[in-house]
């Protein structure tokens, strides 16, 4: 969130890298989890275009989830993210399924922070490589 300087009434918000490295970190951790296959980003962060104000878009992939899909998020803690976050958890399957419609946010999305990956043909996380591969970024 913005942080106001120790002695100015004026907020600043976080740039750009420091949204990125908090969120390779948030991230990092949360890929420990046994439940999550993927991690990623999209919009104006990940595309560099960003200004005061932005959210940042995430998207969580689950390997499978009894809750609905609107309940998921509730169980991922965004707090320690210095902006706000507008997060999207998918099933391994619901992923696949929108892959497989072409759809414009899984072309969109960077994995793993903006390294540049993509899903793997079996989907996120069914390989040893945290279910991501080297492909070309988005802009």
């Amino acid at each position: 969130m913005p942080v106001r300087a120790t002695d100015s009434p004026i907020l600043k918000w976080p740039d750009a890298d420091q949204v990125r490295e908090a969120f390779q970190a948030w991230a990092a951790r949360l890929r420990a989890r046994p439940e999550v296959a993927a991690v990623g980003w999209f919009g104006s962060y990940a595309r560099g275009d960003w200004g005061v104000g932005s959210d940042l878009d995430v998207v969580v992939v689950v390997r499978e989830s009894d809750e609905p899909f609107v309940r998921r998020a509730a169980g991922f803690d965004t707090g320690e993210l210095p902006v706000p976050v507008d997060l999207l958890v998918y099933t391994r399957e619901e992923w696949q399924g929108l892959a497989q419609e072409g759809g414009r946010l899984t072309r969109e999305v960077r994995w793993g922070g903006g390294e540049g990956a993509v899903p793997t043909d079996g989907g996120p996380g069914e390989k040893g490589d945290g279910g991501c591969r080297t492909g070309q970024e988005t802009g």
